[in-house]
């Protein structure tokens, strides 16, 4: 049975280095004038972090990365990854899915539509598309029927009528 090595803990950095940059984010988008970026061209993170695009229904979108990081540290933790608790593996896969479907509106909303990138928000752009790489090739794995299961020696079993 294949096992899950790097991981979990992989995947636990990422999102733990993907929740200090959507704080930093966060902090930044009510005080724009803490942000260290380029601010001119084609990199210009005050002009993202500050455009129309950067709330959703009055929402930061910063804050929506808050709130898709915590869950995720959550759901990453070494524990959860040898849940054999199925609802816990789903849940991680939809989270990291709707995590890539956020990163590809925001990425059109920073090339068509303001006309300027991010850094940070690539770096949790990049950040969002690796945790979903990773836990999408996992999900045969955590998903498999005998997942957590201890191996069992067929040959020193007896069966209870002997």
């Amino acid at each position: 049975m294949p096992t899950l090595r790097w991981q979990p803990i992989a995947t636990l950095l990422l999102s733990i280095f993907g929740l200090g940059v959507a704080t930093y984010l966060t902090i930044t988008h009510f005080s724009p004038h803490t942000l260290v970026c380029a601010d001119n061209g084609a990199i210009n993170c005050l002009k993202v972090t500050t455009s129309p695009q950067s709330e959703i229904l009055g929402i930061p979108v910063a804050m929506l990365g808050l709130a898709f990081f915590i869950p995720m540290i959550l759901l990453c933790l070494p524990a959860a990854w040898r849940s054999t608790d199925r609802r816990i593996h789903l849940a991680r896969l939809v989270l990291s899915i709707t995590g890539v479907c956020m990163i590809l509106y925001l990425l059109i909303a920073e090339l068509f539509i303001i006309k300027a990138i991010c850094l940070w928000c690539s770096s949790v752009h990049i950040v969002t598309f690796i945790l979903f790489v990773i836990i999408v090739t996992a999900v045969p794995i955590v998903l498999a029927p005998d997942y957590g299961l201890a191996p069992t020696d067929s040959g020193d079993q007896l069966d209870e009528g002997e």
